[in-house]
Parts: structure tokens; C-alpha cells; sequence
């Protein structure tokens, strides 16, 4: 049997270092996951309308604001093993059309059970895109850009929330709530369809699955012109240890015993808290008197901080990983716990917390998406992700019904309250951050991985 010659991946993409096709990842991701966060939020911008078209009682919200967030807990895991068996393109592309073919149903809802339903339905589709969208760029990045390219790329799913804020400023007092349904459900669809002819595929998931071949090389070639590839080249990323097949004992091997439920952990505290914020900041401004419009802002705002956090913290998050966030748990605490007083002092006032908020809590979901990620081989990647995210969304489903049990306290105390998942979380990553280094330096291999 003839010799193979061997191609490196990672070291091909290390010395060929940031191009475009890396730009273009990115491009697709920014539209794939800025109508995911509108998708996400878009409820909780019609629920003031809801309320009063329907005659409900705000509490009543509370399973509807959930019945995405238990799609998405489902959707996470299952897309994730799609972006690992077919592909992460299939399962952005399959992803975007599942969210938004019920997301447009969910424009002719009459009640609530239905809009229960179709909620639930478009979360399986919601669900697959931030997972995928990591693993692509992740994949396709330089060394030391893996991460910082991973929080770029997701970093405006907290932009795509804000979107519903300003629509619902701007064209519901005219168009109805369903305007907001309309938007997220064709555009998705639209750049799916779009999407097919023109995202590339994760260079390392190519790497690593025969039948690929021929793209791999395709896409060698489009990115290092003058590289030439060996005949019979056996494709390997050698700074990583790959799985045969998945299976969720994996995600527990090398070390990952314990940092894999306490990262699970963080991201149930940190979504419990985000999603308490996103669901029911709009409800709370205008049970306390505030200005239609004011509220509407102030949850657009909460979207806005997440997005400039991500973009403006992700060179140091990408050197401090889990110690970055930790810090950031750490300043969410006090943050988050003043405003429903920030919202009794003036709208100006209102504003600035809610985007500190935002800039924290959101960009702390942001990093984590893709640090988290990155503590997992290519092999596992999008699983593993896939995994935090699904039981993440565990504590995303209690913050919004929580909030419907609380409905009635002082906004102010509401707040004080939302603030304590944080002050878990801010111990817990600071042990998961001793538990890495510790990890990194027993297996110092592995460190070149992330």
C-alpha cells in the first residue's frame, strides 16, 4: 500500500492566517444569526399587544414565553448531532427553514395554545443555528482566532434582538403584532434558500469525513492558491483527538468530568437570568408607567449592549476565556439587580442599566457560546455545544416562568431578585476557570487545541 502524505490542517490554516473566505463565514453567519435573535425575542415585543388584543392576563404569558425555549432545549442537542453527522452547513441551512416556516404560522395565531405550539416548533429550528454557527468558524480559523472568530460570529444574536424592539416602535402601532412574525418568518427562509448555493462548509469537518474530499480540496485551493495539495493526502487535524461517532460519554473524557455539567450549570444560570431579562423587561416598563415606546427601547437596548460586548470583548475573552467571564458574572450582580430602580429615576437613566445589563449578561451568553465550545474536538464539537445550550435552556424556560409566578411584587424587587443566578454563576465559573488551567496544564496538548 502506497504511502499517504499527510496535510495538516490546522497548521495550513495558522500560516495562511484570516482571508476571506473566513469574511465570507462570518458575512453568512451575521445574517444566519441576527434573524435567530430576532426570532428569540420577537414574543416578548408582541406580548403588550397580546395582552390587550386578547384580553389576557400578563402571567399568562408565561408557558408561551417557555414554549420556545423547550423547542430549542430539544433543537440544540438534535442539530448539533445534524451539524456532526451531515454537516454544519445542512444544519444551519435545515435549521433557518424549520424556525421560519413556524414563525410565519405564528402571524395567523388566534389564541394562545396555538401560539404555544407554533413557538415550540420554530425553538427546534432556533435551537440549531448558534451551535453550528460556532463549530463553522471555529473550524475554519486560525489558531488564535478561534475564538475571537467564533464570538464575532455570533456575536449579533443580541442585535437580531433588539430588531423586534424597533419594529415594534415603528410598525406595530400600524401594522399589528403580526408584523413582527411576518419578518421572522420569510427571512429566514430566504436566506436558507440562499444560503444552499453559497455557505462553505467547516474546513475542519471536511478534514475529518471522506467523502468530502473533493470540497476540502476545492476549498484548499480557493483559500492558499499556491498550496500544493499531495496526491492520496490524508487529511489530519493534529492538535486534536478525535471521537468515533458521539456519545455523550465523550464529552466526559480527558478531564472534562467536572467541567462539563459545571458548564452546563453556567449556562442554565445565565440564560435563566437572560431570558427572565428579554421576556419580561417590556411587560415590567409598562406595568410601571412607563411609556409604550420607553419599554419597547429599553428592551432594545438590553439587545445593543450584548452586541457591543461581544464585538468590543472579544480579543480579551479570547485570552482570558472562562476568567474573563467570570469577571464579567461578577459587575452583572449589582447591574442587573438596579433596574427596576434605574426605571424609577427618568427614562435616560432606564436606559444606561439596561444596556449595561445587556452588555454584560448577553455578552457573557456570547463568550461562553464559543469558549464553552472550544473545550471539545472537532468530532464533538457542535454535540458538545449543542449539549450546553440544550441544558442551558433548561434554565431559560424557568426565568420567564418564574417571572410569571413573581408578577405582582415591586418591579424593583423583581430585579433585586433576578440578580441572585448570577451571583451562582460568577462561583461557579471561577471553579471552572481553577478546573481548566488545571486541566490545560496535566494535559498541556490540549491547550493547543482550544
Amino acid at each position: 500500500m502506497a504511502d499517504q502524505s499527510v496535510v495538516q490542517v490546522s497548521r495550513l490554516l495558522d500560516e495562511r492566517g484570516v482571508s476571506s473566505f473566513q469574511i465570507k463565514l462570518l458575512i453568512w453567519s451575521f445574517f444566519m444569526v441576527l434573524i435567530d435573535g430576532y426570532d428569540i425575542t420577537a414574543i416578548a415585543f408582541a406580548a403588550p399587544s397580546l395582552v390587550k388584543e386578547w384580553a389576557l392576563k400578563p402571567g399568562a404569558l408565561g408557558p408561551v414565553f417557555s414554549a420556545s425555549l423547550v423547542g430549542i432545549l430539544f433543537g440544540s442537542a438534535i442539530f448539533g448531532w445534524i451539524g456532526d453527522r451531515y454537516g454544519r452547513k445542512a444544519a444551519l441551512i435545515v435549521s433557518n427553514i424549520v424556525f421560519g416556516a413556524f414563525t410565519l404560522a405564528a402571524a395567523y395565531s388566534t389564541d394562545l395554545t396555538q401560539m404555544f405550539w407554533l413557538r415550540l416548533l420554530a425553538g427546534l429550528g432556533i435551537g440549531g443555528v448558534i451551535p453550528n454557527a460556532v463549530a463553522i468558524n471555529a473550524e475554519s480559523a486560525p489558531r488564535q482566532m478561534r475564538a475571537t472568530l467564533a464570538i464575532i460570529a455570533v456575536g449579533c444574536v443580541p442585535l437580531g434582538g433588539a430588531i423586534p424592539g424597533f419594529v415594534t416602535a415603528v410598525l406595530v402601532p400600524t401594522h399589528g403584532w403580526q408584523i413582527l412574525f411576518y419578518i421572522g418568518g420569510i427571512v429566514p427562509i430566504i436566506i436558507a434558500l440562499v444560503a444552499w448555493m453559497g455557505l462553505p462548509e467547516s474546513i475542519k469537518y471536511m478534514a475529518i469525513h471522506e467523502h468530502q474530499r473533493g470540497k476540502m480540496e476545492a476549498t484548499i485551493k480557493s483559500i492558499q492558491p499556491n498550496y500544493q495539495i499531495p496526491a492520496n493526502a490524508k487529511f489530519v487535524i493534529e492538535d486534536e483527538k478525535q471521537f468515533p461517532g458521539f456519545s455523550p460519554v465523550y464529552l466526559f473524557r480527558d478531564g472534562l468530568a467536572l467541567i462539563t455539567p459545571l458548564v452546563w450549570l453556567l449556562f442554565a444560570l445565565n440564560l435563566m437570568g437572560y431570558f427572565f431579562l428579554i421576556s419580561w423587561t417590556p411587560i415590567l416598563m409598562t406595568a410601571a408607567k412607563l411609556p409604550p415606546a420607553t419599554a419597547a427601547l429599553s428592551g432594545a437596548v438590553l439587545q445593543v449592549g450584548g452586541t457591543v460586548a461581544a464585538i468590543g470583548l472579544c480579543w480579551w475573552l479570547q485570552r482570558h476565556r472562562f476568567l474573563a467571564i467570570a469577571i464579567m458574572f461578577t459587575c452583572a450582580i449589582p447591574v442587573v439587580a438596579s433596574i427596576g430602580y434605574a426605571g424609577m429615576i427618568s427614562q435616560p437613566v432606564l436606559l444606561i442599566a439596561t444596556f449595561l445589563a445587556g452588555f454584560l449578561v448577553l455578552g457573557i451568553q456570547t463568550g461562553i457560546n464559543a469558549i464553552g465550545a472550544l473545550i471539545y474536538p472537532t468530532s464533538l464539537r457542535a454535540n458538545g455545544s449543542g449539549w450546553q445550550l440544550g441544558i442551558g435552556r433548561i434554565g431559560s424556560i424557568v426565568g420567564p416562568l418564574a417571572g410569571a409566578l413573581l408578577i405582582g411584587w415591586p418591579v424593583e424587587h423583581l430585579y433585586l431578585w433576578s440578580a441572585v443566578p448570577f451571583v451562582i454563576a460568577a462561583i461557579t465559573c471561577f471553579i471552572v476557570y481553577r478546573l481548566n488551567e488545571t486541566r490545560l496544564a496535566t494535559h498541556p496538548e490540549l491547550r493547543e487545541a482550544q
